[in-house]
């Protein structure tokens, strides 16, 4: 005679922390898509010594989705860092421009610069010009080149931020939809 005494064990989702698990899901989700990008159209377009960096409209869309903090900003911001090290051209130095492109993506969402419909779109562009612009100058620095060399790269950086201001604002509104159910 056998017993079957099977237990459901339940956990309730705390959200009391900085980030809850549905967050950090949401940007693992939209880091994979990125990277996926950074692969493939990233490395295709690759000139000038940097290429286009698309892990920032993931998690300038999570930042968007969840109406991160700037503690939760700077999370993510570190582990879009962390992803970008497998196809960056130096290491490391996306743990600055990313920490800074994210910290100035919150103060945007949160400013409502260009209104609810066009927020994503302009802070989005913004932070992708900061993160590509410190990129591209620090970068420059730190290979030993000249400043002046940097103004090559400026059509790579604006075209990168046009690319994920679209993806993000096209993403947002049905985004939005989902994750506030």
């Amino acid at each position: 005679m056998s017993q079957n005494n099977a237990r459901t064990v339940t956990a309730a989702v705390n959200s009391v922390g900085i980030l809850d698990i549905k967050s950090l899901v949401l940007l693992a989700i939209l880091l994979a898509g990125g990277f996926i990008l950074n692969l493939t159209l990233g490395n295709a377009l690759a000139i000038v010594g940097i290429k286009p960096q698309f892990i920032i409209a993931p998690y300038a869309l999570a930042i968007l989705l969840i109406d991160a903090n700037y503690l939760q900003a700077i999370i993510f911001a570190v582990i879009s860092a962390c992803v970008i090290q497998l196809t960056t051209s130096i290491p490391g130095l996306n743990f600055a421009t990313e920490t800074v492109a994210a910290l100035a993506m919150v103060a945007l969402v949160k400013s409502g610069i260009g209104g609810k419909n066009v927020n994503p779109l302009v802070a989005t562009f913004v932070a992708t010009l900061i993160s590509g612009a410190l990129f591209a100058v620090l970068g420059t620095v730190i290979m030993g080149g000249a400043i002046a060399s940097t103004a090559v790269k400026i059509p790579l950086v604006l075209g990168t931020a046009v690319f994920n201001a679209i993806l993000v604002q096209a993403l947002s509104i049905p985004l939005k939809k989902v994750f506030s159910k």
